[in-house]
């Protein structure tokens, strides 16, 4: 909700004109006046207010002062807050309609302590019941601001009054103070209901906007009294465009929230959606179209809102169009179809004088054109580029590389504008979007490898970007040498050595050690040039140098092969550094040296992962892996576990699973800890009941859902006292390094003793109970470990082929693109490459990587992969 309608500051008397002053030739300068205002000068003007015959203008000045420096961030101490608020309260006796405003405001910002307000509180609520409104809107404004709970019960009864007054402003007032008052006091507020829903129904649009506000925040936590204040208000009972605004948005939540089929007869929500787009009220309509276009409806149901947007384009207002445009450059995102009826109108915008209206017409066309328009619109692309801020030339380089994406025989012309556009100026993350785009597309597409490449190594002649640089050497150095004539790029990298600094040039050494390592007929002069980086002044760039030559020259033996010697020198870390960083943290110096494999390679973050809704419980997949500090505490708390020690290095843990509701006697949930051929489930038991200790604790797993598992031992709970934690272990031996799955079914066992609440004693004698517990299944999904690759690409082109294994997986009908792809991250516990979604998805599965993906028109694939257990 805009602050301006709903928390808005009180309104103060005009600013003082700026201050002129002439010079000889009879010139004005304005300057602020508040030029050279200082804290201490401010607060000696303060005394004014203890004069006992005020000046009215002089108090406002000052008022107006101590306002300017608590809004530049002055602070006051404590001290000096109080003696200016002090001050500040013996203005309550001059009855100047502006400085009474103003003093309102002062008490406000000074957010006086609880002991301090008490003082004011008799002057706010002689004004809250005073003739003169002005007096009593802003009384309730400012009293609501900074009394607590103990006080608002006192002046409950003039809020309730002041909601349902005749006047405008202080009804508004009233509800924008129930707003505000809801966050800390709600049990309060919502015995306001009645006069709330009176405000509803008033004929001022502000007071109904503020009502219609406070009531859907009373009952936002009750779905159903939601739904039925939408029911009833979509009737045509709400007159204000504001109020319609806000009950737009609240009828698209609860259609969102009830997953209502808007594909059916009965739809009476989006019926009112519909009918909004005939509204007087450009805001209103404007509202309804976004709305609809962010739901999934047909095509049929969308066109009306989009034909809405497209009357809007061609609006003399600039604000409705950029509010059309950016609501269908949105749309283009996921419906590029749906928009192509707009393109002319679209087109008549690249030459708006607004930059931001401009850009979104420029993005929205790259995304809704055609494979013969790419042409055209690169030519006018490039007359604009010169005239807009780099924020906007990032957005449209990004757009330029969906589109080539989109239509890869186009390459060659995107990679010349491209180009262009680094030869230009510009900061650094305009160059770095062009850098990478650059890079997407070599990596996307095979044909636009070795114009790509030579676009970049022209830039980086030029480059005043030491990490773009790097970056370019970096990526220059794994995919050079797979082209088809590689020593044309020796020279630009060699030239990085003698002109760049020491980072450059070091990178540039590692690039040619590559070049060497994977090109024979260019070892030789790699050597050569090799040997003169070892006269260079950094030490950085002469290690380098002298590690790969003499690797390289076979001096030094890493490995049993040259395969190794590569994977030394060349190959990517497949640790994530915040795992290895965290391992070294917890790594106690001791006789036996760390072991890097013992690492967590899971990935601890998850793109494209949903927010959990409270409550609401996760969908039938695998858990989410556990952070990487808490895989560690396992692998150790499991290997001081006798039973547990020849089970071999701990491979994944899970996150715990609830095995039972929330404020049940006993919560008891479980963790998957996966080995090659073992799986261990550790049993969490908290007892909740005070008046009972479990002795003797253990589970029974029946297993027969799961065949290939076969149970070898487990560890019971010797004791279970009240409000402790304790662990239980079961664990299962299954086929090595074969994925296996299966449902299991638990039964939580014990014997319970009464203890004497008063004492703590229990008594000697138990009876055996027993707690049935929810079943919970191992899935594929427990044993992928996500983990970096950094050249995906070349890891999936050097797989064996034949060693694929192909399934097909149906995800049923998805809401939208992202919770699809979330579906299949969640189910198959792996980590997205690229970005995209599936209805349909084909799935190839490795030993090593597993590779999610879907060929469909106008869309990007999905890859996902991870480490198989």
């Amino acid at each position: 909700m805009p602050r301006s309608l709903v928390g808005g500051d009180l309104a103060g008397p005009e600013m003082a004109q700026p201050y002129m002053k002439k010079d000889d030739d009879d010139e004005e300068v304005e300057y602020s006046p508040f030029f050279g205002i200082e804290k201490g000068a401010v607060l000696q003007e303060a005394r004014a207010f203890h004069d006992p015959q005020l000046d009215v203008r002089r108090c406002s000045q000052v008022i107006t002062k101590l306002l300017y420096l608590l809004n530049q961030g002055e602070t006051f101490t404590k001290v000096e807050a109080t003696e200016v608020f002090f001050a500040v309260t013996k203005l309550f006796q001059s009855s100047d309609a502006g400085l009474r405003r103003l003093v309102y405001l002062m008490i406000k910002e000074l957010s006086p302590s609880s002991d301090e307000v008490i003082i004011v509180t008799s002057s706010l609520m002689k004004d809250m019941n005073s003739k003169t409104d002005m007096y009593r809107a802003n009384a309730i404004r400012v009293l609501c601001r900074i009394i607590d709970g103990t006080l608002l019960t006192q002046i409950e009864r003039y809020l309730k009054q002041a909601i349902v007054d005749k006047n405008p402003v202080v009804a508004s007032a009233a509800l924008v103070s129930g707003i505000l008052l809801s966050q800390a006091n709600p049990e309060i507020v919502k015995r306001w209901s009645n006069e709330v829903q009176e405000a509803v129904q008033s004929r001022a649009p502000l007071v109904q906007f503020h009502g219609l506000a406070l009531l859907h925040q009373i009952r936002q936590n009750d779905r159903l009294a939601v739904s039925k204040l939408v029911s009833s208000l979509t009737r045509g009972s709400v007159r204000s465009p504001l109020a319609q605004c806000l009950l737009i948005r609240y009828t698209s939540q609860v259609m969102r929230e009830s997953s209502m089929n808007t594909q059916t007869g009965d739809r009476p929500f989006f019926d009112f959606l519909e009918s909004s787009l005939r509204h007087k009220s450009e805001m209103v309509i404007l509202e309804a179209a976004r709305k609809i276009t962010e739901m999934d409806v047909t095509s049929r149901e969308l066109a009306p809102a989009i034909t809405v947007l497209q009357l809007f384009l061609s609006s003399s207002k600039p604000v409705l169009r950029f509010a059309a445009v950016r609501t269908l450059n949105k749309v283009a995102m996921t419906r590029p179809l749906a928009v192509t009826n707009c393109n002319v109108d679209l087109e008549s915008l690249m030459s708006d004088t607004n930059r931001s209206i401009a850009t979104l017409a420029i993005t929205t066309l790259l995304k809704t054109g055609n494979e013969s328009s790419v042409d055209r619109l690169m030519k006018q692309i490039t007359n604009f580029m010169s005239d807009i801020a780099d924020e906007f030339k990032i957005v449209v380089v990004e757009a330029i590389r969906s589109l080539c994406l989109k239509f890869p025989l186009k390459y060659r012309s995107m990679l010349n504008f491209l180009s262009n556009s680094l030869r230009e100026e510009g900061g650094f993350e305009y160059k770095k979007a062009i850098v990478d785009s650059i890079i997407t597309l070599i990596s996307e597409i095979p044909d636009a490898k070795e114009i790509g490449l030579l676009h970049l190594c022209e830039f980086i002649e030029d480059c005043e970007f030491t990490y773009l640089s790097s970056q370019i050497l970096h990526f220059l150095g794994n995919e050079g040498p797979r082209t088809s004539d590689p020593s044309r790029y020796i020279r630009y990298i060699y030239n990085r050595v003698i002109l760049e600094n020491a980072t450059v040039r070091a990178s540039a050494v590692s690039t040619l050690a590559k070049f060497g390592a994977l090109v024979d007929t260019l070892k030789p002069r790699i050597f050569v040039l090799l040997r003169r980086c070892l006269f260079d002044t950094e030490d950085e760039v002469r290690d380098r140098a002298t590690l790969f030559l003499q690797t390289l020259g076979g001096e030094v033996s890493i490995g049993n092969n040259e395969k190794d010697a590569k994977g030394f020198l060349f190959g990517s870390l497949d640790v994530p550094l915040a795992n290895l960083e965290a391992s070294l943290r917890t790594y106690e110096p001791s006789e036996e040296p760390f072991d890097i494999s013992l690492v967590s390679r899971e990935v601890r973050s998850l793109p494209l992962q949903e927010k959990k809704a409270p409550g609401k419980k996760a969908p039938a997949a695998a858990a989410a892996p556990a952070p990487v500090a808490a895989v560690d505490a396992y692998q150790k708390m499991l290997s001081s576990i006798p039973e547990f020690t020849g089970f071999g290095r701990l491979f994944k843990s899970s996150e715990p699973v609830e095995l039972t509701e929330a404020e049940t006697e006993y919560a008891v949930n479980v963790v998957k800890h996966i080995y090659d051929s073992y799986v261990v489930l550790q049993y969490n038991c908290t007892n909740t009941i005070e008046e009972q200790l479990l002795e003797d604790v253990t589970v029974c797993v029946d297993a027969s859902d799961a065949e290939e598992f076969s149970e070898i031992c487990s560890k019971p709970l010797a004791r279970l006292p009240y409000n402790s934690t304790g662990q239980i272990f079961v664990a299962f031996e299954k086929p090595e390094r074969v994925p296996a799955i299966g449902k299991f079914l638990n039964l939580l066992k014990f014997t319970v003793k009464e203890v004497d609440t008063s004492t703590g004693e229990a008594d000697e004698d138990g009876v055996e109970d027993e707690y049935q517990l929810e079943e919970f299944e191992v899935v594929a999904a427990d044993y992928m470990l996500r983990v970096p690759v950094s050249n995906f690409r070349n890891a999936w082109e050097n797989m064996d082929p034949e060693s694929e294994r192909v399934d097909e997986y149906g995800l049923g009908v998805r809401e939208s693109l992202a919770e699809a792809v979330s579906a299949v991250i969640n189910i198959l516990g792996m980590q997205p490459w690229h970005r995209g979604c599936t209805k349909k998805c084909k799935i190839a599965l490795l030993p090593a990587f597993w590779r999610v993906y879907r060929r469909c028109e106008g869309s990007s694939q999905v890859i996902i992969w991870a480490q198989w257990a």
